[in-house]
């Protein structure tokens, strides 16, 4: 069966016996992956709560049906397990973080942390008051990790 470059997703083929099936199957994938969020990172599907349509990052040292799918999304469907492939530079939500992932080739990277301005020389209070405001921003939206 042929299939897509990217996400690995099941093709139709010419006068294809029960198109439905292949068809339901890439929309469920394709479901998952628009909602761009996982629920955590976990290396064994027993530790996983496998509620259809939730998501995974695959861990390290995979084990069970997840063996050989590190760095993959796993995503829980009525039909069991299905995976989709990881792409450079794709970005997810993790829900148990409660912050944004990175792909970059080889494994998925957290938010760095920023610690609030401190110290210096000279003590400017509106500015630190504003790079703290900044900062709360960002980690209340993900996009840096809480110190």
């Amino acid at each position: 069966m042929s299939r897509t470059p990217n996400f690995d997703l099941p093709m139709l083929f010419a006068a294809q016996a029960q198109k439905e099936l292949t068809h339901n199957e890439a929309l469920v994938v394709i479901d998952a992956l628009l909602g761009g969020c996982i629920e955590g990172v976990a290396s064994d599907p027993g530790t996983v709560a496998a509620e259809q349509g939730r998501a995974w990052v695959v861990g390290p040292s995979p084990s069970g049906i997840w063996a050989d799918r590190e760095s993959h999304i796993a995503i829980s469907t009525a039909g069991g397990w299905r995976f989709a492939p990881p792409l450079e530079s794709m970005r997810i939500y993790d829900r148990a973080d409660g912050g944004m992932r990175r792909f970059d080739g080889s494994e998925w990277l957290g938010a760095e942390a920023i610690a609030d301005p401190a110290g210096g020389a000279v003590v400017d209070a509106e500015a630190r008051t504003v790079l703290t405001a900044l900062l709360a921003a960002l980690r209340e939206f993900g996009l840096v990790a809480a110190t």
